[in-house]
C-alpha cells in the first residue's frame, strides 16, 4: 500500500512599502537566499496565527494579515511539495530585542526589478509570482479561511 502524499503547509507574507517589498535573507546550503517572510504551519495554530508568528520570528516585526493573495502548490527539494498560503497585510512594531530565526541574516526592502534581477537567489520558485499577484491587485477576503476550534484549542479562526 502506498503512503498518502501530503504537501507541507506553509505561510508567507508579502509586505509592500513605498514601492519596495520586504524580504528576508537566509543562509542555506545553497548560499545566501532571499524569500518573503515565510514558514511552516505548526500544530495547534490557525493559518492566520502562523503567518503572524513567522513574520515576527523572521523580521522582529508584528504583522497583521489583511488579505489572502493566493494558495500556491510548488515544488521543494527532493520529493517535497509546499502548499503555501500567501498574505498581504500591515507590518507593525519592531522589537529590537528579538533574536531572528536561525539562518535569517536580516531583512531587505527591494523593488520588483531588484527582486527579478536576483532570481538565482530566490529560495522559493513562487516568490516572484506572489509579488506579481500582489502588484496585479489580487486580494481575497480572509473570511474564506476557516479553522475548526478543535485544532486550535477552542480559539477557531484567529
Amino acid at each position: 500500500m502506498n503512503a498518502r502524499w501530503k504537501p507541507n503547509v506553509t505561510v508567507a507574507a508579502v509586505v509592500e512599502r513605498d514601492g519596495r517589498f520586504l524580504f528576508v535573507e537566509e543562509q542555506k546550503r545553497a548560499g545566501l537566499l532571499i524569500n518573503q517572510p515565510a514558514g511552516h504551519l505548526e500544530p495547534g495554530e490557525s493559518i492566520l496565527d502562523a503567518v503572524r508568528r513567522e513574520v515576527l520570528e523572521e523580521t522582529a516585526h508584528t504583522f497583521e494579515p489583511q488579505h489572502l493573495l493566493g494558495i500556491y502548490l510548488a515544488p521543494g527539494p527532493e520529493d517535497i511539495a509546499y502548499l503555501r498560503f500567501t498574505f498581504s497585510g500591515t507590518l507593525g512594531e519592531f522589537d529590537a530585542t528579538r533574536t531572528l530565526d536561525d539562518g535569517i541574516v536580516g531583512t531587505l526592502w527591494l523593488t520588483p526589478d531588484e527582486v527579478r534581477a536576483q532570481r538565482a537567489r530566490h529560495r522559493s520558485p513562487i516568490l516572484e509570482q506572489c509579488m506579481d499577484d500582489y502588484l496585479r491587485g489580487v486580494r481575497y477576503d480572509l473570511g474564506i479561511l476557516q479553522t475548526h476550534p478543535a485544532l486550535t484549542g477552542g480559539q477557531g479562526n484567529t
